[in-house]
């Protein structure tokens, strides 16, 4: 990978203050144990929200100290370079630097709405692996905590080795949007289907399976622990099991994610940003949507449509050149949820409505 000084400085900057922030979490405001209220929930909702806009003002602002642009030459490059649907032909280098910084932290917004949207949805199958598991909702916290930082490490490597692949062979976008478009696809079959979301059976599932084979299992809680010591020999808990599967479903959602938010921008850092902190609102987030998510009952269709749209986006692009602005491909994705989310309040479910 190849870093300049910039670069260098800024990327671990921000690992340095997520890595404080999630400190401050745990070790300050969550210390014990215990069952998050919606209050509380919509509150550290509300808080990643709001420090994730005030990275977009940042990078609105000094975006361009990311890759340490200091002439006109230099933005040209990184726009050929990552794609970036703007011209600076015959600017000076501040009206290029301005133009620069607003599509880039446009970029960063959009991204970062598509990867807080697929959230929503993906907390539903950790939802079913946490009630398959007969985990306590006070330890729901710890488990999604821990599985943030496993989440940091491999969306790092998925994304900075996706870029590298697309930087190389530009076929592979081709790849990407057939991908998004096939789960798109599926999504929305998944929403007419009237079959009911299965709990996991922990007896019997593979990876289940597969990790009693290594490790000693204890079929019991034991507390908040991960891991115990009984009688000399080391047994993983059940909520160890619980964290791989939430860290291997990880993997899986970033295989949607990531591709859609390459279909906004090529640029591996803002690709970065955005998901880092669209995961870090995933924890609170958990507990929101586990209240009121099924109040919203198109909103599933409606992510269906998401991926489809950015799934063809990515094909056309790359086929026939065809350019669509960073403004008005977040205002097309902000209408494609606004309206599922409208339409679910214009026709509620009748059971939730009851």
């Amino acid at each position: 990978m190849n870093w300049n000084l910039h670069e260098f400085l800024v990327f671990f900057g921000f690992l340095f203050f997520i890595f404080l922030m999630l400190a401050v979490d745990l070790g300050v405001f969550n210390r014990k144990s215990h069952a998050m209220s919606f209050r509380e929930a919509l509150g550290w909702t509300m808080t990643w929200v709001f420090v994730s806009f005030l990275f977009y003002l940042l990078i609105r602002f000094f975006g361009d100290q990311l890759h340490g642009l200091t002439d006109i030459e230099g933005i040209k490059q990184n726009i050929l370079k990552y794609h970036h649907p703007i011209k600076v032909d015959g600017m000076t280098f501040q009206q290029a630097i301005n133009l620069y910084n607003r599509n880039l932290s446009l970029e960063y917004l959009t991204g970062y709405l598509i990867e807080y949207s697929l959230s929503v949805d993906n907390i539903f199958v950790i939802i079913m692996i946490f009630l398959s598991f007969n985990i306590q909702q006070r330890y729901y916290h710890r488990i999604l905590f821990w599985g943030i930082l496993g989440a940091i490490i491999m969306r790092f490597m998925f994304i900075f080795a996706a870029s590298a692949l697309i930087q190389r062979f530009e076929v592979i976008m081709y790849f990407f949007g057939a991908l998004l478009i096939i789960v798109g696809v599926k999504m929305g079959k998944e929403f007419f289907s009237t079959k009911n979301e299965e709990l996991i059976d922990p007896n019997k599932h593979p990876l289940v399976r597969f990790i009693s084979k290594i490790f000693p299992v204890t079929h019991e809680e034991r507390g908040h622990h991960f891991w115990v010591r009984e009688k000399g020999k080391f047994y993983i808990t059940p909520l160890l099991i619980v964290l791989i599967f939430v860290e291997f479903m990880d993997v899986v959602f970033a295989i949607d994610s990531v591709p859609a938010v390459f279909s906004v921008t090529r640029d591996p850092y803002i690709v970065f940003f955005s998901n880092i902190f669209a995961i870090l609102g995933l924890r609170s987030l958990f507990f929101l949507v586990n209240d009121v998510m099924n109040r919203f009952r198109f909103l599933k269709l409606g992510l269906a449509f998401l991926l489809s749209y950015v799934g063809v986006k990515m094909i056309l692009q790359q086929a026939i050149d065809l350019h669509i602005s960073t403004k008005m491909s977040l205002g097309i994705i902000i209408g494609i949820l606004a309206f599922f989310v409208i339409l679910s309040m214009i026709f509620p479910d009748k059971e939730v409505k009851a």
